[in-house]
């Protein structure tokens, strides 16, 4: 796995991930602060910058992918199992990020009621899932990373933490938690793939090898 393309840019891929979900978790912090949600829905760049935080659970599913396939042998089993979970819960609450991004503008404006409405269990149901099947998949998942000790310990809690804190990734800033996580995570491995290249390991010799000298 670590020839395959996804595995050579496992650092930028993952890097890049996170990154883009504090600065959108920032950008949705500073719309938020501008007013009520029903005139929210409204403002144009609100719906932009909704869309975008929606936009970044694809990047979320490629930075889950890269980290596997730099750590695939070591996590076993249960990193398998963690990778299944963590791809659900990104899964689920990015349809329903995606849904709040083009759906929710629509219904505001054409039925304001649905906020003071009153919730039906199927609702709540998909609400309160889509963020635990998150929470729990990113934790399980930097919990099989500590496990694997591929990656430095502190990278994995941080992943650990930021999954748990994710229950919450829908509000600004909480989702930011993982982002920070997987930001340290590329800068780590951006720099563990230069410090590879600059200092190669040196060659070793079995018993009847000749060296040229």
């Amino acid at each position: 796995m670590n020839d395959t393309p996804l595995s050579r840019h496992a650092g930028p891929v993952i890097l890049i991930a996170g990154v883009y979900i504090v600065v959108t978790h920032i950008a949705l912090l500073f719309t938020l602060s501008r007013g009520e949600l029903p005139a929210l829905a409204a403002d144009p760049l609100f719906r932009g910058v909704s869309l975008a935080y929606a936009a970044a659970f694809a990047g979320l599913l490629l930075a889950l992918f890269a980290a596997y396939v730099r750590q695939a042998r070591e996590v076993g089993r249960f990193g398998f199992f963690a990778l299944f979970a963590a791809i659900l819960g990104t899964f689920t609450l990015g349809a329903d990020m995606w849904f709040e991004g083009f759906a929710s503008p629509w219904l505001l404006e054409v039925s304001p009621q649905v906020l003071t409405a009153e919730k039906t269990t199927i609702w709540v149901t998909g609400f309160l899932s889509s963020y635990v099947l998150f929470a729990l998949g990113w934790a399980l998942f930097g919990l099989a990373s500590l496990r694997a000790r591929v990656f430095p310990v502190p990278i994995s809690v941080a992943l650990t933490i930021g999954g748990l804190i994710g229950f919450l990734a829908a509000a600004p800033p909480w989702g930011a938690a993982l982002g920070l996580a997987l930001t340290w995570l590329g800068g780590w491995l951006i720099k563990a793939e230069r410090t590879l290249v600059t200092f190669p390991e040196a060659p070793t010799f079995r018993q009847g090898d000749q060296a040229v000298l």
